[in-house]
Parts: C-alpha cells; structure tokens; sequence
C-alpha cells in the first residue's frame, strides 16, 4: 500500500484534470502506465444479458491493450473485472471503501487478485467502512481516472448512471448500450456530445484509437 498526493508526479494525470479529484490515493498493486483506460460499468443485478456484454466487451478491451476499469461491486463490475483478468489484460478497481475492507464481502478474493496483477485505487482511509457517500464519491474518480465510461445497465438511481453524467461533465466520452434507451435518462444523454449509443463490442472496438486525448484537448473540468 502506498500513498499518493495531488502533489506528486505519479498522481494520475487525466484524474488531476478533474475537480472533484481528491488529495490523495491509496494504492495497492502494480500503477498503470498506458494512457488508454476505461471504465466498464453498471448494475449490481444484471441481467444474463448484460452480464454476456460485459464479459465480451471487458475481455475485447483487455485483449487490445486496454485497461479494464470498474468498481469492484456485483454485478456488471464483477464480470468486468473477471473477464480482463481471465483473458490476460489489466484492470483497475476504484473502491469505495478503504483498502483494508472490502464490499461486497464475497469479492475480497478478486480484489486480491486485482492487486496482485493490476491495482486497487482508493480515496479514503485504509480502514473506512462503505457508505452511501462513498460510492458516489469513488465513481467520480472513476470517471476522472477513465478516458470513457461505458455503462452496461443501470438504473436512474444508480453509480453507473451518476458516472455516465459526471463523464460527460468531465468530457470524457460514454458509451450506453441500446438497450439502455428504455430509460429516459438514457435518452436524455444519448443526445448529449461525447455520448455514443452502442449495440455490441464491436461498436466501442472502433473507437478505441480516438479515445486519447491530444495535449491541447486535455482541459480542466
């Protein structure tokens, strides 16, 4: 475990761009060298469905170099992280606890796991319990720390969709399955700039070149 301030150069660069950045870092696990990470996220009870989505887009990304971001709950987050580790690749977990708990419980093998071959990023104290204001609070740096969100499912009083709006606030881009159009909320940001509505994997495959920023576009949020 190691900390890391806003002031130090190993801070994560796109994360400092962003407001709601925090002073600090814990870290567990092996830092992350590559510019191109994304957050693959969503519901804690998915549906067969999204969860086959999950796994096929987690598992393309990690195969092409991407960093597989996510935030270590059930769910969609659990299949995202699984798969980029099953399949070889590199993921990240943002938590919102501290790096000494772990929530859910039944994850705490797999965020062993994610320290060991790729890393666990918290904002709060080693020892901090979950809370409802941690969760939000991790998925902003999530978003910050991401060059995209992609959300899977997600309800209107959901992390995943709370991250989809902070992304867009961020200028990050954002990714919605189509079968998220059911939801208004959806709707509303599929119109949005930066945001692309997508069916499959191979919707977000071809984006990924376009996704890192160039020195003159990286801006304060």
């Amino acid at each position: 475990m190691r900390l890391v301030t806003i002031l130090d150069e190993d801070y994560p660069l796109y994360l400092r761009l962003v407001h709601q950045r925090p002073p600090f870092l814990f870290l567990r696990g092996r830092p992350v060298e590559d510019d191109l990470r994304v957050a693959v996220v969503g519901t804690r009870t998915p549906t067969q469905e999204g969860i086959d989505h999950a796994r096929a887009i987690a598992g393309g990304l990690a195969e092409r170099g991407v960093t597989v971001v996510s935030g270590l709950a059930a769910g969609i987050d659990t299949a995202a992280h699984g798969t980029a580790l099953a399949v070889g690749g590199r993921t990240v977990a943002v938590i919102g606890t501290g790096l000494r708990r772990t929530y859910p419980a039944q994850n705490a093998r797999l965020q062993q796991e994610i320290a060991e071959r790729g890393l666990v990023i918290s904002q709060f104290w080693p020892d901090t319990p979950p809370s409802k204001a941690s969760f939000p609070m991790r998925n902003a740096v999530m978003s910050g720390y991401s060059l995209a969100t992609i959300v899977i499912e997600a309800a209107y009083r959901s992390g995943a969709r709370m991250q989809a709006r902070l992304a867009l606030e961020h200028g990050r881009r954002v990714f919605l399955m189509r079968s998220l159009m059911t939801h208004e909320w959806a709707r509303e940001y599929a119109a949005r700039p930066n945001t692309t509505v997508i069916d499959g994997p191979d919707d977000v495959f071809r984006h990924i070149d376009s996704l890192v920023p160039t020195t003159g576009e990286l801006t304060w949020a």
